[in-house]
């Protein structure tokens, strides 16, 4: 059996070293340690990647440097909009909650939903009274505001309403041009794999839009036969390639690699349509892959007993 392993990402873009002052680097380098230990911990007491991922991304959205949760990007109309997915790849059971301005932790409203429902996916105002009837902390929507995505805003419409990917937008990747996802995915001590992703979507999108975040295959997907999948990016170019699906289809069917598949859809088919971004990986055998087209994507990874090891840049 191999060794339990998590994986998680804080969104990819033109993070460039310039753009990034050594503080602020040195800020999401810790933030990114500090969750995959979390998630680390977790495995090693044998609790389960299902557990992991949804604990890892419950910290990714409390944390404010990155688009999701707390610290979420504006919409156009200047609000907030947040989507989570989850997926158990034990039993492909998946819960997803999209346009939520409200519920604290999406993710939770999404583990919720995969718990508690006959239902996959819930949007705006039904998933906020579900999230409420499962005992879930809602916040004002004015809890998600932040300084730096308020400004970010206000440059995006300045420059003939730009629609801006999260890291494309305001100080760190070049943060005029990121995508502002997190996610995570992990293998248990059991064999298990799971899928998380987050994400308060795109600056200046219109309200409405819901990207590949919430979609299982295509911003999140997880299958104990082959893998594990959170994506970050240009979601409607991910939703029309259903790229996480796809990893797995290619494992599955044309016996491709973890590497090979991941590589595949990043760096071909996605750059084809003109998707940029990346996505993080794990197979059943424990595998990582942590492919990305863009300059840089956070991320980090660790398997039980080992330091995490995290990135930023190519």
């Amino acid at each position: 059996m191999s060794k339990p392993v998590i994986a998680i990402h804080g969104g990819a873009g033109a993070i460039t070293r310039t753009a990034l002052s050594a503080e602020k680097e040195q800020e999401y380098i810790q933030a990114l340690s500090g969750i995959v230990a979390a998630g680390q911990q977790i495995l090693a007491q044998g609790g389960s990647a299902l557990d992991a991922v949804t604990e890892a991304v419950r910290l990714l959205e409390e944390c404010p440097l990155f688009n999701a949760g707390k610290g979420s990007v504006f919409t156009h109309q200047g609000t907030h909009e947040l989507d989570a997915c989850v997926m158990d790849g034990r039993t492909c059971d998946a819960g997803a909650v999209a346009g939520v301005s409200r519920i604290r932790n999406p993710i939770l409203a999404a583990r919720a939903v995969l718990e508690s429902s006959q239902h996959v996916l819930f949007a705006g105002e039904g998933a906020e009274k579900f999230a409420i009837a499962h005992g879930l902390e809602m916040v004002a929507p004015d809890f998600f505001f932040t300084q730096s995505r308020f400004d970010q805003l206000h440059r995006a419409q300045a420059e003939l309403g730009r629609v801006l990917l999260d890291h494309d937008g305001a100080e760190p990747i070049d943060p005029d041009s990121k995508f502002g996802t997190v996610g995570a995915v992990a293998l248990d001590a059991l064999g298990n794999l799971a899928a998380a992703t987050s994400t308060g979507g795109m600056t200046n999108k219109q309200a409405g839009r819901v990207g590949d975040t919430p979609i299982i295959g295509a911003g999140c997907y997880a299958n104990n036969a082959t893998v594990a999948v959170s994506s970050t990016g240009t979601g409607e170019i991910f939703m029309r390639g259903v790229a996480a699906y796809d990893v797995s289809a290619l494992m599955e069917y044309a016996g491709l690699s973890l590497q090979q598949a991941s590589d595949r859809i990043v760096m071909e088919k996605l750059l084809a349509m003109g998707g940029s971004g990346g996505m993080i990986a794990i197979d059943s055998q424990g595998n990582v892959a942590l492919p990305f087209n863009s300059e840089g994507m956070y991320r980090g990874f660790g398997y039980v007993g080992d330091a995490p090891s995290v990135g930023i840049y190519r």
